[in-house]
């Protein structure tokens, strides 16, 4: 079990994949049980192979205050067992079926899979059923789980500068929110998480009204329902869904800077967030404006600034952008960039400053609007070819207040964004007031 970790946004995922499922005409289907859960079949016929996800609509965002961490820790627990299947077992019948399992944890879902043969999923439906509403813990188990999500933080957080400073800079640019706050929480927070929290917690979010269930792979929509309907359809909501409770950020009306030193940095490194808005609150041709945008300042090697500060000027060893509306309640946007030897941090800040400040004035073009969409639409065939990511694609943006049409529609309206769509694009999100700017430095040693 880990917590998600982007190697490209979310948000870029999901868009390109689902241009690549409309490219190899993949029918996308979904139903709503009686009780509430919705499920969605992607077939993919060209292995005997299925991907099986249920998707839980909470995450760290919606943990009590004080209880920072017991999403995550939750997630560790639905693997220590129910009466019918003990401690462990879960993990040890996967594998011994010859299939992968794992889960991981985000601000707004948390969500559990496994890959295995498509005569197995009967298996792995019965399984996740099961702890669905059967969980069973004891301070035996959970208080060395606890232990190993506390030495995760600190090996992926606490020991990595960079993991230090992008904590940092979220907790700046969230004034209000609960995304301020780290997924896997804070330190103090979870040295004190108890049993009880956990199957509070469990109780109050854990059902199947609560959950989407997404099967792709060897399957057909008669199939997977017939399924569905014999292990998810009995079981039965204990209580009225949870509403999401969450403090409203309020308008940011001051940019913020964040400076951390750390010994342990060898080179230092910055980055710039701003805050945007998601992707169920933006048309889906802004939000795809947005990518577009990204794409063009920073999204490769023929990116404003990988020719400008890498290749003219020679001040960044690398330098790029990024865009992610794949949360619940806000999205951001974002650059990163690193000094080549001998050059300093406000060199390469200023270096990006120009390139903005050049598009807030000139715009982008037709030819680099034209490249950057072709681009995304030749990464989205590679992306197709894992049967997770159909699965991620479909389940991130359900569970984040989106549709279906809105993922199958994805390369019908990234067509039809214009310059001018783009240009409007970088007018609002561009705005110093929305942002908060990290940097990190090596620690200087005092003589």
């Amino acid at each position: 079990m880990s917590l998600f970790k982007r190697v490209l946004p979310v948000a870029f995922i999901m868009l390109a994949a689902a241009s690549s499922a409309r490219a190899l005409d993949i029918d996308v289907s979904s139903f709503t049980l009686p009780n509430g859960m919705q499920v969605v079949v992607i077939p993919d016929h060209r292995a005997p192979v299925v991907t099986h996800m249920v998707w839980y609509k909470v995450g760290a965002a919606d943990e009590p205050q004080g209880k920072a961490g017991i999403a995550h820790l939750l997630e560790h627990l639905m693997f220590k067992g129910t009466p019918k299947h003990p401690d462990g077992a879960f993990s040890r019948i996967v594998r011994a079926n010859g299939g992968d399992e794992n889960a991981f944890t985000t601000q707004d879902y948390t969500a559990y899979f496994q890959k295995v043969m498509k005569d197995r999923l009967p298996l792995v439906m019965e399984l996740e059923a099961d702890r669905m509403q059967n969980l069973e813990l004891t301070d035996e188990t959970v208080l060395p789980e606890r232990a190993v999500v506390l030495e995760e933080r600190r090996q992926r957080t606490d020991n990595e500068p960079t993991g230090l400073l992008s904590e940092q800079l979220d907790a700046a640019l969230y004034t209000a929110h609960p995304y301020g706050k780290p997924v896997i929480g804070w330190m103090p927070e979870v040295s004190q998480l108890t049993r009880q929290d956990a199957m509070d917690f469990y109780a109050q979010h854990y059902e199947p009204e609560n959950a989407i269930l997404i099967v792709a792979g060897d399957v057909t929509p008669a199939e997977v329902k017939t399924l569905a309907e014999r292990y998810y359809g009995p079981l039965k909501n204990k209580r009225p869904p949870v509403e999401r409770k969450r403090s409203i950020e309020p308008p940011p009306n001051a940019e913020r800077r964040v400076t951390m030193r750390d010994a342990r940095a060898s080179t230092p490194t910055w980055q710039r967030q701003y805050l945007t808005s998601s992707a169920r609150q933006l048309p889906q041709r802004e939000e795809l404006a947005l990518s577009l945008l990204a794409e063009i300042i920073g999204g490769g090697n023929q990116s404003r600034l990988y020719q400008t500060l890498t290749v003219d000027k020679k001040v960044a060893a690398y330098a790029g952008s990024w865009f992610s509306a794949d949360q619940l309640d806000s999205g951001t946007f974002g650059f990163y960039a690193a000094p080549n030897p001998g050059v300093s941090v406000d060199d390469v800040e200023k270096g990006v400053d120009a390139i903005l400040d050049e598009i807030a004035a000139k715009g982008v073009t037709q030819q680099e609007l034209d490249a950057s969409r072709n681009h995304m639409i030749a990464s989205a065939v590679y992306l197709l070819d894992s049967q997770d990511a159909l699965a991620r694609m479909f389940g991130t943006a359900l569970a984040t207040g989106q549709t279906v049409e809105d993922v199958k529609n994805w390369e019908r309206d990234l067509g039809q964004v214009t310059v001018e769509d783009v240009n409007k694009a970088a007018r609002t999100v561009l705005d110093r007031r929305a942002s908060v700017t990290g940097v990190l430095l090596p620690e200087v040693k005092s003589q």
